[in-house]
């Protein structure tokens, strides 16, 4: 008598969110206002105007910006205005603050053309490992956008998972 083997990952319901799947495509820049700044810690308005006027903004051509400073310097409000505004027609997207603050945001506009609807009542595996640096921050956005219509999250592999979440039933 054959032995017959029974899939149970195929047969179980789950529904596989890949999340490479969304990974936003680009190049991520890092400007960081110290180099615009004396001794990286004084903002002297007149060398930065000169330094905005003369900083070559076009090799930020289809690329996402970060801008922010490494430094505890004291950086007003206008001086990111201004290279946000020299960026304008230039990047594809501009963010203030580090590269994980624009991965975030990144994620999140990527993650938001997700229509939840498909997923109401279903049980979900966000899958865990893979080759593109899907950041905490994207996990973080599916499961709160998941959480509300989902039977169930679990994350890894659908063979191994780690359970994040299950509905109650009434």
């Amino acid at each position: 008598m054959e032995e017959v083997f029974v899939n149970k990952v195929a047969n179980s319901g789950l529904i596989t969110i890949n999340l490479e799947n969304y990974f936003p495509e680009g190049n991520r820049v890092f400007i960081d206002i110290k180099d615009a700044l004396f001794m990286g810690l004084v903002l002297k308005e007149k060398d930065f105007r000169d330094w905005i006027k003369n900083h070559d903004w076009q090799q930020y051509k289809d690329q996402f910006v970060a801008i922010g400073c490494s430094t505890d310097a004291i950086v007003p409000t206008w001086a990111y205005m201004l290279i946000s505004n020299k960026l304008v027609g230039n990047a594809k997207e501009i963010v203030f603050g580090d590269l994980l603050a624009l991965e975030a945001v990144l994620w999140e506009k990527q993650l938001q053309q997700i229509d939840i609807n498909q997923y109401v009542g279903e049980k979900i595996v966000i899958k865990g490992c893979g080759d593109l640096p899907v950041t905490a921050a994207a996990y973080t956005i599916i499961t709160s956008k998941l959480t509300p219509v989902v039977k169930s999250i679990m994350y890894g592999e659908p063979c191994s998972t780690v359970p994040i979440y299950k509905a109650k039933t009434v």
